[in-house]
């Protein structure tokens, strides 16, 4: 009709005219490739429940941080390094110790919450620590996450051997000299850098998320560590990105479309698995 203004539908072409859209894929690839490559190890060793608990402690530093004027970024850093050296220091004693742990979280996230009432000048705040907001990074908040990436890449490719050796054959490690605290401390350490940069991207209530369900894939997937890791880093990609242009299309929440590709990558990974077991299992009459 004349004189009616229609919407104009948004195109996945003209995402990358706006200054923020490319910030975030920018950032999102940063963060996804550390996730992806972090996660893989973290699944190997069977310390997802460590990279769950750094998140939740991690958000008593990142409003802690905000209360005192400080960068989310920051707070959520000291946090989870201070927590993973103290359970990489337990070493195997933290898989018999969820109790007192699970104690500890519930004490970090209610701190966080008593940090979050006394900060009371915006709640949107709270929503972004929690959620992400990945099309709110700064320009600043990429090149800290582009320095740390790089650091937590290096740091992680120069254990990557003994972190191997110590995951896969831990008594024969020991017994050539390599020290299993050590790379306790170090891969938890590294792991936690991790987990601050994922927390910018899907908060730190998602992390699990964006860390675990690449990661779990690809292991699904793929027969070789090699090949597994490279797939890990590359549905991390995906799904971030993906994430991304749906989110730009629909309006919708950008970690909504993130956690959902993860969880359904991890879904499809799981029924294919299934289904190749079965057919190697099937008895022929």
């Amino acid at each position: 009709m004349p004189g009616t203004v229609r919407s104009k539908p948004k195109l996945i072409a003209t995402m990358f005219e706006y200054d923020f859209m490319r910030t975030a894929f920018a950032a999102g690839g940063i963060v996804a490739l550390v996730a992806g490559a972090v996660g893989f190890f973290l699944i190997l060793r069977n310390l997802t429940f460590a990279g769950h608990a750094l998140s939740h402690v991690g958000f008593a530093g990142a409003t802690g941080s905000v209360l005192i004027g400080v960068s989310a970024l920051w707070g959520l850093l000291a946090f989870t390094l201070a927590a993973a050296v103290v359970m990489g220091l337990l070493g195997n004693r933290l898989r018999d110790r969820d109790v007192a742990v699970g104690i500890v979280l519930s004490l970090a996230l209610g701190l966080g919450v008593l940090f979050l009432f006394l900060y009371s000048t915006s709640a949107s705040e709270a929503t972004t620590i929690l959620f992400g907001n990945l099309l709110g990074v700064s320009i600043d908040t990429l090149w800290s996450l582009l320095g740390l990436s790089v650091a937590t890449l290096l740091a992680l490719a120069m254990i990557s051997r003994p972190l191997l050796f110590a995951t896969l054959e831990p008594e024969l490690a020991e017994a050539k000299g390599v020290s299993l605290r050590f790379i306790s401390v170090s891969f938890l350490a590294i792991v936690a850098v991790a987990v601050a940069e994922a927390a910018q991207v899907v908060g730190v209530l998602l992390v699990f998320a964006l860390m675990v369900g690449p990661a779990a894939a690809a292991q699904r997937l793929a027969s070789r560590l090699g090949w597994a890791l490279i797939l890990a880093i590359f549905l991390a990609l995906a799904e971030t990105w993906s994430g991304l242009a749906l989110a730009y299309v629909t309006d919708w929440p950008t970690t909504f479309w993130i956690v959902l590709l993860s969880c359904c990558g991890y879904f499809v990974a799981t029924a294919k698995g299934a289904l190749d077991w079965q057919a190697t299992t099937r008895v022929e009459p």
